[in-house]
């Protein structure tokens, strides 16, 4: 058993049960180690794809009554590659009934899961807690993201928290509300001309200088750090605590898709446990089409470039994870534009929800969705509000 402490004394213990890696695509198996890059058998074969943590048996019945509710993300240590890591308090989130919204959408049951409550305003702050564990165990290694808000602004927080050093590579043009909380902590900021430019440096630092990178930096890409990734397990766990079996759809507004993988693994979990009976059909909404146009049969390496205010999930890749939540849970994609999320973000606010753009894109999504018939009036949805309008860069 490894165990070491940062000096806000979290424990970080590596899960004994973890076996180590197996590539999403091809199933390649690899030992508990640090892929950076992805599988590496795919990426030889320029198709990069992403890792899962295997375990040496799927979590229990009795794991979940141990996990217990209340006790943020940690209780879920059992089915995590760290049983504990460095914690502000993230998961927990709420999951709420909107009977309004429902009946206005003409949907039978609408939840909101409030992402936004978490500890840097986020759902990145699953990620990272994980990321800053792994870093912890590896001997205090610096971390780095390539992050347009969220992720540096969680990332350079959990560092911090950790005592670990961290650079957030990002653009000149980052919102002020996001400089200043990485700057706060002490982390590093770097400048990219642009989104992909950002990645050259991250690789940069990762092959050459040893940092632990938290996030994708590679062309095609993958998805983040898979150690990191495993925490939006978490995010399907809790929506079934809460509605059991109930969910017949889950919408996600995504740009690599790391959460819409991470609760689809989740469920995964849940059914091979028994505790979960069915797959809730995932779908994720974009900003304009790079995912739709991969499922109606362009190349997954393709480049899908557009404009968008919704700088959370804008980019011009489609990672394989995405492909694969997707047609796993027999769900789809949509692609919403800036006028209609505005709509939506309006709507919301009125009911007293006050989202980033990037997170009301799942209001203007379903409403899409039900329009075209994906999706029909009797659903039970749960639509997840990654981040809230309080540090939304389009509001200048």
């Amino acid at each position: 058993m490894r165990m070491q402490t940062n000096p806000f004394n979290h424990p970080v213990h590596l899960n004994e049960a973890l076996k180590g890696f197996s590539c999403i695509r091809c199933g390649h198996q690899l030992p508990v180690g640090d892929y950076q890059e992805g599988c590496p058998s795919c990426a030889d074969g320029e198709e990069p794809s992403s890792l899962a943590a295997v375990y040496q048996e799927t979590f229990s019945s009795a794991d979940w009554q141990v996990a217990g509710r209340g006790r943020g993300m940690a209780r879920f240590g059992a089915m995590l590659p760290y049983r504990s890591f460095p914690t502000l308090g993230e998961g927990d989130t709420p999951f709420l009934e909107d009977r309004r919204l429902a009946a206005d959408l003409g949907v039978n049951e609408l939840y909101l899961k409030n992402e936004f409550q978490n500890p840097t305003g986020s759902h990145k702050d699953r990620m990272s807690a994980l990321v800053c564990a792994r870093a912890l165990d590896l001997g205090g290694r610096s971390v780095v993201a390539a992050s347009s808000g969220n992720a540096g602004a969680s990332l350079a927080a959990y560092a911090a928290a950790a005592g670990l050093p961290c650079t957030i590579v990002t653009t000149h043009n980052v919102a002020p509300t996001w400089r200043e909380a990485i700057e706060i902590t002490g982390a590093k900021m770097l400048y990219a001309n642009n989104a992909k430019t950002r990645w050259l440096i991250v690789s940069d630092l990762v092959r050459n200088e040893g940092f632990l990178s938290a996030t994708n930096f590679l062309v095609p890409p993958v998805g983040s750090n898979p150690y990191g990734v495993e925490g939006y397990k978490t995010v399907a766990y809790e929506m079934h605590e809460e509605r059991p079996d109930a969910l017949d759809a889950i919408v996600v507004s995504m740009a690599r898709a790391d959460l819409l993988w991470g609760i689809f693994q989740g469920y995964r979990d849940l059914i091979a446990a028994g505790l979960a009976s069915k797959m809730p059909r995932l779908f994720a909404v974009e900003p304009y089409p790079r995912l739709t146009r991969v499922l109606a049969g362009e190349p997954q390496a393709g480049d899908f470039p557009g404009t968008t205010r919704m700088s959370s999930i804008a980019g011009s890749t489609v990672t394989y994870q995405a492909v694969d939540a997707v047609k796993g849970s027999k769900g789809g994609a949509v692609a919403v534009d800036d006028a209609e999320t505005e709509a939506a973000r309006k709507e919301m606010g009125r009911r007293g929800v006050y989202l980033e753009m990037s997170a009301a894109a799942t209001v203007a999504g379903l409403r899409k969705l039900l329009a075209q018939g994906e999706l029909s009036g009797k659903t039970r949805v749960a639509l997840v509000a990654t981040s809230s309008g309080y540090k939304d860069p389009s509001l200048k």
